[in-house]
């Protein structure tokens, strides 16, 4: 099988985005397969650079990659590919939506007010109250993601953020233990705890060797299946399918959902092959399970 990993983009997330084509094209079994590394640098390039593979392991992330605009792309190419479909992509790609949608589910998700310019009705920001966290909508890896006290820091965050993207969510600052869910084939791996060194899991902590503390934790019963029902939920209802990360933050004992990434990151400090390896995955053979599911 001729497998192309599809790295690069056009995304802030690109540099990641490389580290993570890389490390898939490292460990993927030579003996399987025939692997090209598949290099995006502008969105005209992609349907030339995929002739003539028989499967996309899509290693992009943001936008262009993770929000279903490649993986259309390779649907109407006939191409199979690795991870979420178009639906789902784009869907978990918006925050605003994941979170509409979790809400219409039932499950627990902090409140949130979008906004598109500066002429915002504070207010409504007032009735969630200080602290909030201020991050693009349609972001990824924490990019110009702040927590802020008050108006002052509010306004130059939500200016910052607009520079990335059309809309901006401002959101209740939940303070808790980070926990992230990776669902691999409908069923939850070994969750990790996230310790970061900063004030919370932003660029930095993610992908920083030390950045942060990372390792398998396991709650008692109760709250370990409520945690549980929650991810495999989320993956669910929003219609996610062979792999994903369910991101949460638990307080006081109750889990919230802060987001769903349909491309996790695969370098070498990436949570997803983390898990995996404490399920007694390795990361090869992670890569063969999601192909294997991705063409089926």
């Amino acid at each position: 099988m001729k497998i192309g990993v599809i790295m690069g983009g056009i995304s802030t997330e690109r540099e990641i985005s490389l580290k993570t084509g890389m490390e898939i094209v490292n460990n993927l079994d030579k003996s399987k397969y025939e692997v090209i590394p598949i290099q995006i640098d502008k969105k005209e390039e992609l349907i030339e650079k995929v002739k003539g593979i028989d499967f996309a392991f899509i290693a992009l992330h943001g936008h262009f990659g993770e929000d279903g605009t490649v993986q259309g792309v390779l649907e109407t190419l006939n191409i199979p590919y690795s991870g979420c479909g178009v639906l789902s992509s784009a869907v978990c790609m918006d925050k605003d939506m994941t979170k509409r949608i979790l809400r219409f589910g039932g499950l627990n998700t902090a409140n949130w007010i979008v906004v598109r310019d500066l002429n915002f009705d504070i207010n409504e920001v007032n009735k969630i109250g200080y602290p909030v966290v201020v991050k693009p909508n349609s972001g990824g890896s924490s990019v110009a993601t702040r927590i802020v006290n008050n108006d002052k820091e509010l306004m130059e965050a939500v200016e910052e953020a607009l520079k990335y993207d059309t809309e901006v969510m401002i959101e209740e600052y939940i303070k808790g233990d980070e926990i992230t869910c990776p669902i691999l084939d409908g069923k939850m791996l070994p969750i990790l705890a996230i310790k970061p060194k900063s004030a919370f899991f932003d660029y930095t902590s993610k992908y920083a060797d030390g950045g942060a503390d990372e390792f398998v934790v396991e709650f008692e019963k109760e709250l370990q299946q409520k945690i549980e029902f929650m991810a495999v939920k989320t993956y669910e209802l929003l219609k996610c399918r062979v792999y994903a990360r369910v991101d949460m933050i638990i307080k006081e004992g109750v889990p919230y959902i802060l987001e769903v990434n349909t491309l996790p990151g695969m370098t070498r400090n990436s949570l997803f092959p983390k898990s995996a390896k404490a399920a007694g995955i390795s990361f090869s053979q992670l890569l063969d399970i999601i192909i294997e599911k991705s063409t089926k």
